[in-house]
């Protein structure tokens, strides 16, 4: 995940999660939390804990986050690239967000359709005796099956939300989710193929190296085992392979001239 911004990252992601935002200006944001998000932040399930078990609503806390280091007055939280607490909020999306259903937001008086996309962030891996990673990001019209690469852009230019706008109506897909994202996955086949492999090719060549220099090594000695070891490790070091992992996507209703 890349976070340019970090103070509207924070801005966006605890506005997301329904909490009001106490203060956000000079590098400094306070939020009120909500139970949610308090129990997943403040690592206090023991007063979550007694407190229901008393049959009480509980006291969700207020969070203040320093985002510019200039401002840090050691009395409030100063968070940064590599914090713990980004960390904490980042693993939170990951294992709680991967996937979601928004609508565009449409200011009509009108009915207005929204289409179905199914939209993939995909993290292609090429692994070998070097290692590259490549992001690609995919919509797919569900009604049609039109398909259209940098999705994430397109989508930076509109207004999404979780609701669908007033005198808005969504079109039922065609083409359902799991078959969509065979789809996905054959145009991703199709564009690895047509890549340059000679990364493929040298990290091959280097593992077969490797190994014939290995038993070089180990024709003296009777050690079979051993060696098969690290002739082992060293394939697993080498041997090239490309790997296709969906970071996150989602269903999103656009309007059609999306």
């Amino acid at each position: 995940m890349a976070i340019n911004d970090l103070h509207t990252f924070l801005h966006d992601y605890f506005t997301a999660h329904h909490c009001e935002i106490v203060y956000s200006q000079n590098g400094m944001i306070t939020v009120q939390l909500t139970e949610e998000m308090d129990r997943e932040l403040m690592n206090r399930p023991f007063y979550w804990h007694y407190i229901k078990k008393m049959g009480h609503p509980g006291d969700p806390k207020q969070l203040t986050l320093i985002t510019n280091p200039k401002k840090r007055d050691g009395k409030h939280e100063w968070i940064h690239y590599g914090s713990p607490r980004l960390h904490q909020i980042v693993n939170h999306l990951h294992e709680h967000e991967t996937y979601t259903k928004l609508f565009e937001r449409i200011e009509t008086d009108k009915k207005q359709a929204l289409f179905p996309w199914l939209v993939a962030n995909i993290k292609i891996s090429y692994q070998g005796r070097q290692k590259r990673d490549e992001m690609v990001s995919i919509g797919l019209h569900l009604v049609n099956g039109v398909m259209q690469l940098e999705m994430m852009e397109e989508l930076q230019h509109k207004t999404m939300q979780n609701t669908i706008s007033d005198y808005c109506y969504t079109i039922s897909p065609m083409i359902k989710l799991h078959s969509g994202l065979k789809r996905i996955e054959k145009v991703l086949e199709s564009y690895v193929d047509d890549q340059d492999h000679d990364w493929a090719s040298i990290s091959q060549k280097t593992m077969e190296e490797e190994i014939d220099l290995l038993r070089h090594f180990y024709r003296e000695n009777a050690e079979e085992k051993e060696m098969q070891k690290e002739v082992d490790e060293i394939k697993k070091r080498y041997s090239p392979y490309i790997n296709f992992k969906v970071i996150n996507g989602g269903l999103f209703y656009l309007a059609e001239n999306a």
